[in-house]
């Protein structure tokens, strides 16, 4: 037994509507604001938040699979996420309007460290976790600052 296992939840606020919140915590949404973050699709896909679409992020000792286990559209996403030797468990972002035309974002990580190896990097996640949501709410605020408001919300509804 590894020892290590951490259920880590956080509140963070997105400037749009929910439906177009939610699309930032998609795969292919992620790509916009998180430095790094290229999600690999093994079979190709028009709806990367279905449930059961399964991608990669990472590589060689990092490289994470991810599975889409389920979805509620604009409102709630659950992804189970394994990093071979290292941790696994799930990930579920659920999306609710904050009553003034934007979005609170509930993030929740459940891990389990999978090796001795595993639990000091599980538990350096679990001390910087409000950091960690921090950060997401600032680079998603600072996205969206790049883009002119109303097209941003707009593309966001549409795909894109």
């Amino acid at each position: 037994m590894s020892g290590a296992q951490y259920t880590l939840a956080g509140r963070l606020a997105v400037a749009l509507p929910p439906e177009a919140a939610f699309t930032l915590f998609t795969p292919r949404g992620e790509e916009l604001w998180v430095a790094g973050w290229r999600p690999r699709f093994r079979m190709r896909t028009s709806d990367d938040s279905a449930p059961g679409t399964v991608f990669e992020t990472g590589a060689h000792d990092e490289l994470t699979i991810w599975v889409v286990v389920a979805r509620e559209p604009g409102r709630r996403v659950s992804y189970t996420r394994a990093t071979p030797g290292s941790r696994a468990g799930t990930v579920t972002v659920e999306v609710d309007e904050d009553g003034q035309g934007g979005s609170t974002v509930q993030v929740t990580y459940e891990l389990t460290a999978l090796t001795p190896e595993g639990q000091e990097p599980l538990r350096e996640f679990a001390e910087s976790y409000r950091d960690f949501l921090r950060s997401w709410e600032v680079d998603i605020a600072h996205h969206l600052r790049s883009r002119p408001p109303a097209a941003a919300a707009q593309s966001f509804i549409e795909g894109g």
